[in-house]
């Protein structure tokens, strides 16, 4: 690696890291732990690339970027924040920083990165303008790795045209994200139009859709649910985009892909609105964020007038290791919820418990992180399954074979539960009792009636 390297931030101690790593990759390095010295640095032409954090004891190093490329256009900035938010990774994105990553960051990335920008000529900078303090609410908060992840694709696709399909379980963000691609856009200023499927009835409906739209955006909320009819006027809506079109964002909880195969969806609507597929990760998959999103929520209820409150370490550590399946909406009611009841200032574990053991739909607490989820289990038993046949395909009906894997044991074990009263295990699974009946006999399995379990 070669090149002088113009390093900004207010720690010492990530100024030493950088330092070492960059001189022992045989770069010049220049570090100061001031946006003055480094604004000076740069006008006097040195530096072949800026390394900088964002919040500094005499400015911020966002608000720094448009100077730094007014002053030395092409020059690379790699922003490093530990404010870990969606607006730092889009204000980093419009002010054309060339990447960013957050604290703490993994300095073999880092080194990866500093090359790269050094090697590459950047491209001459477009002026942006109107994001300022828009967003400030979005719940879209996490340092994880799957959520800064998230936030640079968003950053990258917000400005183009592509189709969007933004995927994932109910109550993560879905909508959200959608929102900020569109309100971080150059379509900021035109409507964003979220579509049901009484929208689409009747033979104006699409039109009329385009028509309110005014080459803004349209989100076609949960698309995997439409029926067949509303799906076809989509298509055909699609199909008179022409000039000044609106961008085309849908949501989706249910594998389309898997209703594709199996006929429930269609095929050239799928493909027409996966242009860019964004998998927003469940609070499962970054327990990590858990507690920074329960902060944030704290801080916006006292915004909202209501009174201030803290957890104790016990009651956050429950509140971590609680599985939410209803994700970031759950949890946000669920504080909402402690905020309004909570007798003290501090949060107990006793009143988390109280108010997560009347949860809907509650998974059981877990002790930590170290338990293996059901979804990462079959997916492993799958990769694996797919190994073992050295890069030949597995025999056709794979789809029925796995699921008879999964269905029998569920079954059989939800019988046991119920001391194999069928009516209550098919109450239980929430299947017709009919359904269960000919499953138990398709599935060859026995049925013993015992006492059931309490």
């Amino acid at each position: 690696m070669d090149g002088t390297v113009l390093v900004a931030d207010d720690d010492r101690t990530i100024r030493t890291v950088l330092t070492q790593a960059l001189t022992r990759a045989g770069c010049k390095v220049h570090a100061t732990s001031s946006l003055v010295t480094l604004m000076r640095w740069v006008e006097e032409g040195k530096g072949d690339l800026v390394i900088s954090d964002v919040i500094m004891p005499d400015g911020n190093g966002l608000e720094q970027l448009p100077k730094i490329s007014h002053a030395r256009p092409g020059l690379p900035v790699i922003v490093i924040s530990a404010q870990n938010t969606i607006m730092t990774a889009i204000q980093a994105a419009e002010a054309d920083a060339y990447d960013y990553l957050p604290k703490p960051f993994d300095l073999p990335d880092l080194m990866k990165r500093a090359a790269r920008a050094l090697e590459v000529k950047r491209r001459a900078p477009a002026p942006k303008t109107g994001i300022e303090g828009r967003g400030g609410d979005l719940p879209l908060v996490g340092r994880t790795p799957a959520m800064q992840a998230l936030y640079r694709l968003v950053a990258r696709v917000m400005n183009t045209s592509l189709t969007v399909l933004i995927t994932g379980e109910s109550g993560t963000g879905k909508s959200l994200i959608a929102k900020a691609i569109h309100d971080f856009s150059d379509r900021r200023t035109l409507p964003f139009i979220v579509v049901s499927a009484a929208d689409l009835q009747g033979v104006e409906g699409p039109s009329s859709v385009l028509a309110r739209a005014k080459g803004g955006s349209i989100l076609l909320d949960e698309v995997g649910d439409l029926n067949d009819d509303s799906q076809a006027r989509i298509v055909r809506m699609l199909d008179t985009l022409g000039d000044n079109a609106p961008r085309i964002m849908s949501t989706s909880q249910t594998d389309l892909m898997g209703r594709m195969e199996n006929g429930q969806f269609r095929e050239d609507l799928f493909y027409r609105l996966g242009g860019v597929t964004i998998a927003v990760p469940s609070l499962r998959e970054r327990v990590d964020d858990i507690p920074l999103l329960a902060e944030h929520f704290l801080a916006r209820a006292e915004r909202d007038g209501f009174s201030l409150r803290r957890f104790s370490s016990a009651a956050l550590d429950l509140v971590r290791a609680y599985s939410w399946p209803g994700n970031v909406r759950q949890l946000e009611n669920a504080i909402r919820r402690l905020v309004v009841t909570s007798a003290e200032e501090e949060i107990s574990k006793t009143e988390v418990e109280s108010v997560l053991g009347n949860q809907p739909a509650m998974e059981p607490l877990r002790g930590g992180g170290d338990g293996e989820k059901l979804m990462a289990s079959v997916a492993k038993h799958l990769r694996r399954y797919f190994d073992l046949h050295g890069g030949v395909l597995p025999p056709p009906g794979l789809y029925n074979r796995i699921l008879r894997e999964v269905e029998t044991p569920l079954i059989e074990i939800a019988l046991d539960a119920t001391g194999g009263n069928q009516a209550k295990c098919a109450d239980l699974l929430g299947i017709n009792r009919n359904t269960l009946r000919k499953k138990i006999t398709d599935l060859d399995i026995r049925v013993t009636r015992r006492r059931k379990l309490m």
